[in-house]
């Protein structure tokens, strides 16, 4: 908290995600309109229309409540992927730091040849194998996205075993697993959780151009990213269409690395000291 004080950009970050959270958790309750209900009567309707915060879209549907459940899906999108990644890259990293020999490398080998890809395209060709819809999309940004925790918890490993205290506590004879458990995964958690929030904010945006192309969370379901790309006919008579979910994705990322380069700093004690 002491850290948080001397970091405005940290607050920063946590007022825009606290910000995020609250939309999605509180949008049945904020949203004045079924968020996938047509009403053509009312279509193209600019910000500030009577009973339409942000104006409505070619379909009638109001973009106020299109926004903030789109809130849910892109959060929801991002828990459940950096879980999956965190817990499978973290776990390969220290099995490749930790026993070495053939296993890590044969980890690493196939970490590299993943990193040779561009994130964004590799998840793209894997969306596009294994289908569309929310679920899919959340199991192609994780096959992509585990390498980075891999290559990380694996460097913090190496880095953490020639410690004296791990050297110490090895020749005591204390058991490999405690040694790991009680010892390294400690010390490498910190660097788990600093990337974990970076690549938050990584697959939130993914995930938006991913669904922007057409291969990621399908209309009539409220996403960012799709909402962006069905404005692209419409830009120039309702530039409302786009301005809203876009400022709303921006403001979230934004938010979740500001939150992201404050822990990264709390955590790291060389940077505290820097401070």
């Amino acid at each position: 908290m002491r850290g948080l004080r001397r970091h405005a950009l940290g607050v920063l970050g946590i007022v825009l995600v606290a910000a995020a959270i609250a939309a999605a958790v509180a949008a049945p309750l904020l949203a004045p309109h079924d968020p996938v209900a047509s009403d053509f009567a009312a279509s193209l309707k600019p910000p500030g229309t009577p009973g339409h915060l942000l104006g409505t879209d070619q379909l009638g549907r109001d973009l106020w409540s299109r926004v903030l459940y789109g809130a849910r899906v892109a959060l929801f999108l991002g828990l459940c992927t950096v879980a999956l990644t965190a817990v499978a890259g973290s776990f390969l990293g220290l099995v490749a730091g930790f026993v070495g020999r053939w296993p890590g490398a044969v980890i690493m080998r196939v970490a590299d040849v993943q990193l040779s890809f561009p994130f964004v395209l590799l998840a793209l060709t894997i969306n596009a194998i294994v289908g569309l819809g929310l679920r899919n999309i959340i199991v192609s940004l994780s096959v992509a996205g585990w390498v980075v925790y891999a290559r990380v918890v694996r460097g913090e490993v190496l880095s953490v075993v020639q410690r004296d205290y791990v050297q110490a506590a090895s020749a005591l004879g204390t058991g490999q697993r405690r040694v790991l458990f009680r010892h390294v995964l400690p010390n490498v958690a910190p660097s788990i959780i600093v990337v974990a929030s970076l690549q938050f904010s990584q697959f939130i945006v993914a995930e938006a151009a991913i669904s922007f192309l057409g291969f990621g969370v399908q209309p009539p379901t409220p996403a960012w990213g799709s909402m962006l790309s069905e404005s692209r006919d419409f830009l120039y008579v309702a530039w409302w269409l786009a301005a809203f979910p876009g400022a709303a994705l921006a403001l979230t990322a934004l938010g979740i690395n500001l939150v992201g380069d404050w822990l990264r700093d709390v955590l790291d004690p060389r940077m505290e000291r820097g401070m």
